[in-house]
C-alpha cells in the first residue's frame, strides 16, 4: 500500500494532532515500521478494533504496509468483535486492553512458526462490514488498488494538500471515516485525531488549536452542527466541509453552501458505498446552491451507467439502477473464511439505487431498489433485524421508513405491548447500532400481509407512524417514552404545539422558566446535559440513555450520535476536578453529586446577597451588576437562537411581557400603599426620566435597565440587515456593543443620572459583556472579555473595592466556568432561588422594613418567602393569560 509505506517521505510535517501532543510523519513511520515488525513478514488476517486513536491507526497502517489483510470492526462493540472473531477466526486480534491501550494478541502462532490459518488472496487488503454493527459475516473485500485509487481520487477532487488538517469526526470502521484518513495521509496532510463529538465544546477547541481545515459528516452530524451554532462559529482556517452517508435535504445543502460562501469554505456533497471503497460521486461546490438535490458527477477514474429496471415506471422513463465502474470497485463479498482466497468476482457495482441523469450531466438518486435502508448514515438490512428478533423468539416484519426503522412485531397489544415495545426497541438498538429514537415499534395481534400471503411492508411503515391524535396526546407508539416530557414542556412553556423535535429554545423558553424547566427535567430524567435547552425532546427521553454505561465520557461520542459514530471506548474518561461527566453527556448521575450552571448559581447567590445587603444582615454589594451580565448571557442563549427573525422577535416580546407585567402590577401597589415612590416608577420610567436621587425611587433600576435593553434590542433585531449581521458575527456584534457601551460607562456624552452607577446607559456594557460571554468559543475570545472586565469595572463604584472585586469575580466566572461543583440538595435550593430572583427583587423592598430592626434574619427569610410566593402567583397568571386571550 504506497501511502502506508511512504509516510517517511513527508518528513517532519505534522501527521497527527492528538490530545497528548503532535506526531510527525517521520515519527509515525517509525512506529508503523516497529509494529509491522511485530506482525511479521508472513501475511496473516488481522482483526483490528478500530478507533480514532494513534495506537489503533499505527496498527492499521502497519498491517497495510506489509500486506496483512485487515478486518476492521467497531472498537466499541464487543458483540461485533466477538461474532466476527468467531466467524473468520483471525490470526491476530488487536484491541484495547482494560487500560484502553491497544494490544496485539496472537491467536495461534507458536514460537518460530509463520503464516496464516487461511488462504489469503494476494490482492486482499481490507475487510469492512456494510451493515453497521450487526456483526453480519457478510463483508466487503477491498484490494490495495481499491484503497490507493479511491484515496487518490478523493484527494484530487477535494484538492487536498499537505497544508490541510482534517478532524476525524467519523469512526474508521466506517468507509467514509476511513477515506478521510487515507486521503489526507496520501497527501502528507495532518489529522486531528479525536473521538469527541462535534456537539462537544472541547472538539472545537481542539479543531481551532490545530488550525483545522476540513470537516466531514453524515446527515446527523449536520443536525448537531445546527444545534451548536456552527454557522456563527469563527473558524478562520476552515476550507471545506464534506457530506456523505445518506441524503441531506436539498434546502439544507443550499443553506450550508451559502454559509460556506459567506465564511470562505466549500461544501462537497458526496455519494458512495462501502462496495466502492468509499466514494463514487461528488457535487462540485459551485453547483450546490443551484442543484442541491443532485449527487453530482462520477469521481475521477469512475463512471456511471443506468440499467433499466422493470416496474419502475412511476419514477419516470429515464430512471434506472445506477451501475458504477472504476478502480475502487470491490473485489467482491466474503461470507466465510474460504472467501478470503477469492480474487475479483465483481467487475462493476450494482448500487441498488434508482437514478436519472439530468440534462446538465448531473446524476440524481430517486429511490432504492432493494430493501436495504440507509438510516442516520448506517446501511440497515431489515431482513437481518427480522432474523435477529426471531432468534429471541419474536416474529416481526421490518422496513426502513426515512430516518427510522419501522418494526411490526407479533404480540399482545395494550399494557403488555408497552413492555414488549421497550424490550424490542432495546434488542434492535443493541443489534444494529441505531439509537432508540430511530426505531418505531408497534406490537400487533396479527402481522400485516398482502393477499398473496407475503409481508405487507408498506402497512408496517404506515402502522408504526404516530397518528396525529397520538402525537397530540403524547402517546405515539414510536415515542411513548417522551410523551410525559412533551406534556411537561407544554405545561411550563404554555404551548400547545410541542412535538418531539421541539426544544426549550425553539418553543420560546427564556431565563424566567429555564430554572423551573431544568429542575423538573432533572426529576424526570435523573440528569441533564448542559445544552439540554437546545436539544429536541426526542434526545432527552429516558430511552435514549444506553443501559450499558452510567456515563458517556467526553472522549467518546454522545449517545444521540451513536448511530453515525459508533465509538464508545472502554478506557476511563478524563475529568475535570469538579465534574463527574461530560457536560454533553446524557448518562445517569449520582443522586448526590451534581454540577450547577454558573448562571443559575450567580442568580441564586446574587439575590440573597442583594436582599441581605439591603436589610442589612451583611454588606456585600455588587450582585445586581453581576446579574445584569447574567441577563445578557441569557439573552444570547434564549433569544438569539437559530429561529427566524420574526420568531425571535415574537419570543422576545413574550419575555418582555413576563418581566414588565408582574413588575408594574407590584410597583403600582407599592406606589398606592406606601407613597414612597414616584408615579414614574409604576411605568418603569424613573431611570429614563431621572426623577430624582432619592434612594427608594431607584429601587427598581435593575428591572428598568433590563427592560430598556430588551426593548431596544428587540427593535434592532427586527431589522433584517441587523438580524443577518448578528447571525454572521455572533461574537463580534456583542463585542462591538461592549465598546459602544463604554461610552455610557465613562459618561462621555454626559447622559448619566444622579445615581451614576445605576443608570441604564452606564451599565449597558455589562449586559453586552454577558452576551459576548455566551458567544465566546475560544480561550482567546474569553481572554479579550476578561481584559475588558479588568480594565473597566474599577472606578465604577467610588472607594468600594469589595464591590468592584465581587462584580469582577462574578463575571469572570460567567466567562470561564460553565458549571460549578454542587450537590443535589443545593441544586434544588439554588434552582428555586434563581427561578424566583426577579420576584424576590421586586417584593423585598416592601417586606424587610417590617422586621429588620429587631429580626434581621427573619427579614431576610421573609423577603425570600414572599418573593417566591409572588413568583408562583405571577407565573401561573402569566400562563393563563395567553390561553384566555386565544379563547
Amino acid at each position: 500500500m504506497p501511502f502506508a509505506r511512504d509516510l517517511a517521505a513527508h518528513g517532519d510535517r505534522i501527521a497527527l494532532f492528538t490530545q497528548t501532543g503532535e506526531l510527525t510523519y517521520r515519527a509515525l513511520a517509525e512506529q508503523v515500521a516497529a509494529t509491522a515488525e511485530l506482525l511479521g513478514p508472513a501475511r496473516r488476517l488481522v482483526l483490528l478494533a478500530g478507533a480514532n486513536r494513534a495506537d489503533a491507526l499505527v496498527i492499521h497502517l502497519a498491517a497495510l504496509s506489509v500486506g496483512h489483510p485487515v478486518l476492521l470492526v467497531p472498537g466499541d462493540s464487543d458483540s461485533t468483535v466477538g461474532s466476527l472473531t468467531t466467524a473468520y477466526d483471525p490470526d491476530v486480534v488487536a484491541r484495547p486492553d482494560a487500560d484502553g491501550n491497544w494490544t496485539i494478541a496472537e491467536r495461534r502462532r507458536a514460537p518460530g512458526s509463520t503464516g496464516s490459518a487461511h488462504a489469503l488472496h494476494p490482492d486482499l487488503a481490507l475487510l469492512l462490514s456494510t451493515s453497521g454493527s450487526t456483526g453480519s459475516p457478510k463483508l466487503v473485500r477491498l484490494s490495495h488498488e481499491n484503497l490507493q485509487a479511491n484515496a487518490e481520487s478523493i484527494a484530487t477532487y477535494l484538492g487536498i494538500t499537505d497544508t490541510d488538517r482534517a478532524a476525524t469526526t467519523l469512526p474508521p470502521h466506517y468507509c467514509f471515516g476511513l477515506s478521510v484518513i487515507h486521503s489526507h495521509l496520501l497527501r502528507g496532510a495532518g489529522l486531528i485525531l479525536t473521538e469527541r463529538s462535534v456537539s462537544d465544546a472541547a472538539f472545537w477547541q481542539e479543531f481551532r488549536a490545530a488550525r483545522g481545515t476540513s470537516l466531514a459528516g453524515v446527515p446527523y452530524t449536520f443536525d448537531l452542527l445546527d444545534r451548536v451554532g456552527f454557522d456563527r462559529m469563527e473558524l478562520p482556517h476552515l476550507r471545506r466541509v464534506t457530506q456523505a452517508g445518506g441524503r441531506l435535504a436539498p434546502e439544507r445543502v443550499r443553506r450550508y453552501a451559502e454559509s460556506g460562501r459567506r465564511h470562505g469554505w466549500e461544501l462537497f456533497v458526496m455519494y458512495g458505498q462501502t462496495e466502492a471503497t468509499a466514494r463514487m460521486a461528488y457535487l462540485p461546490p459551485h453547483l450546490a446552491t443551484e442543484r442541491p438535490e443532485a449527487v453530482g458527477v462520477p469521481i475521477p477514474g469512475g463512471s456511471f451507467r443506468l440499467s433499466p429496471v422493470d416496474g419502475m415506471d412511476s419514477h419516470g422513463p429515464d430512471v434506472g439502477e445506477l451501475i458504477y465502474s472504476g478502480p475502487n470497485v470491490m473485489l467482491g463479498y466474503a461470507e466465510t473464511p474460504a472467501d478470503l482466497a477469492l480474487g475479483r468476482t465483481v467487475q462493476e457495482l450494482h448500487t441498488g439505487d434508482l437514478a436519472r441523469r439530468a440534462s446538465d450531466g448531473l446524476y440524481e438518486i430517486v429511490g432504492r431498489r432493494s430493501r436495504f435502508a440507509k438510516i442516520l448514515g448506517l446501511r440497515i438490512d431489515p431482513q437481518r433485524v427480522e432474523t435477529l428478533l426471531e432468534q429471541h423468539g419474536v416474529r416481526a416484519y421490518c422496513a426502513g421508513d426515512g430516518d427510522a426503522l419501522a418494526v411490526a412485531a407479533l404480540g399482545t397489544p395494550g399494557s403488555a405491548g408497552e413492555e414488549a415495545r421497550a424490550r424490542l426497541r432495546r434488542l434492535v438498538s443493541e443489534g444494529c447500532g441505531l439509537p432508540a429514537r430511530a426505531i418505531r415499534i408497534r406490537v400487533l395481534a396479527e402481522l400485516p400481509r398482502l393477499t398473496t400471503g407475503k409481508p405487507d411492508y408498506e402497512a408496517v411503515r404506515r402502522l408504526t407512524r404516530p397518528a396525529p391524535e397520538e402525537e397530540a396526546a403524547g402517546q405515539s407508539p414510536a415515542a411513548a417514552p417522551s410523551g410525559d416530557l412533551r406534556r411537561l414542556y407544554a405545561e411550563v412553556l404554555d404551548r400547545t404545539d410541542v412535538t418531539e423535535d421541539s426544544s426549550f429554545v425553539s418553543l420560546g423558553g427564556d431565563s424566567l422558566c429555564y430554572v423551573e424547566m431544568s429542575l423538573r427535567l432533572e426529576d424526570a430524567l435523573g440528569g441533564l446535559p448542559t445544552d439540554w435547552h437546545t436539544r429536541p425532546i426526542r434526545e432527552l427521553r429516558p430511552a435514549a440513555v444506553p443501559p450499558q454505561t452510567a456515563e458517556t465520557p467526553p472522549a467518546t461520542t454522545t449517545t444521540t450520535e451513536r448511530a453515525t459514530r459508533q465509538i464508545r471506548l472502554t478506557r476511563p474518561a478524563r475529568r475535570t476536578w469538579w465534574s463527574r461527566r461530560s457536560p454533553r453527556s446524557l448518562g445517569t448521575r449520582s443522586l448526590a453529586t451534581r454540577s450547577l450552571e454558573t448562571g443559575i448559581a450567580l442568580r441564586a447567590v446574587g439575590i440573597v446577597l442583594i436582599v441581605g445587603s439591603h436589610i442589612p444582615v451583611f454588606s456585600v454589594q455588587g450582585s445586581a451588576h453581576v446579574l445584569i451580565g447574567v441577563a445578557g448571557f441569557n439573552f444570547a442563549r434564549f433569544h438569539l437562537t437559530g429561529a427566524g427573525r420574526r420568531e425571535r422577535v415574537r419570543h422576545l416580546r413574550r419575555s418582555i411581557a413576563r418581566i414588565a407585567v408582574p413588575s408594574m402590577v407590584w410597583i403600582a401597589g407599592a406606589v398606592a400603599l406606601t407613597g414612597l415612590y414616584d408615579p414614574a416608577n409604576t411605568v418603569l420610567l424613573n431611570s429614563l426620566l431621572d426623577q430624582g436621587a432619592e434612594r427608594q425611587e431607584w429601587h427598581y433600576w435593575y428591572v428598568e435597565a433590563l427592560l430598556y435593553f430588551l426593548v431596544a434590542l428587540g427593535l434592532l433585531m427586527a431589522v433584517p440587515l441587523l438580524d443577518r449581521l448578528e447571525r454572521r458575527y455572533a461574537f463580534g456584534v456583542p463585542l462591538a456593543l461592549v465598546a459602544i457601551g463604554l461610552v455610557g460607562r465613562y459618561d462621555l456624552l454626559e447622559l448619566a443620572p444622579a445615581r451614576f452607577h445605576l443608570g441604564p446607559t452606564v451599565v449597558f456594557w455589562l449586559f453586552a459583556l454577558g452576551w459576548a460571554a455566551a458567544r465566546a468559543t475560544t480561550a482567546r475570545q474569553r481572554s479579550v472579555l476578561t481584559a475588558a472586565l479588568l480594565l473597566t469595572v474599577p472606578g465604577l463604584f467610588s472607594d468600594q473595592p469589595l464591590r468592584t472585586a465581587l462584580v469582577t469575580a462574578g463575571l469572570a466566572l460567567l466567562i470561564w466556568v460553565p458549571t460549578l461543583p454542587s450537590l443535589s440538595s443545593l441544586n434544588r435550593i439554588a434552582g428555586v432561588l434563581a427561578g424566583g430572583s426577579l420576584y424576590i427583587y421586586l417584593t423585598h423592598f416592601q417586606v424587610y422594613p417590617h422586621f429588620r430592626d429587631d429580626f434581621p434574619l427573619l427579614a431576610l427569610f421573609a423577603s425570600l418567602a414572599v418573593g417566591l410566593a409572588y413568583a408562583a402567583v405571577a407565573t401561573r397568571v402569566m400562563r393563563w393569560r395567553p390561553l384566555t386571550a386565544r379563547g
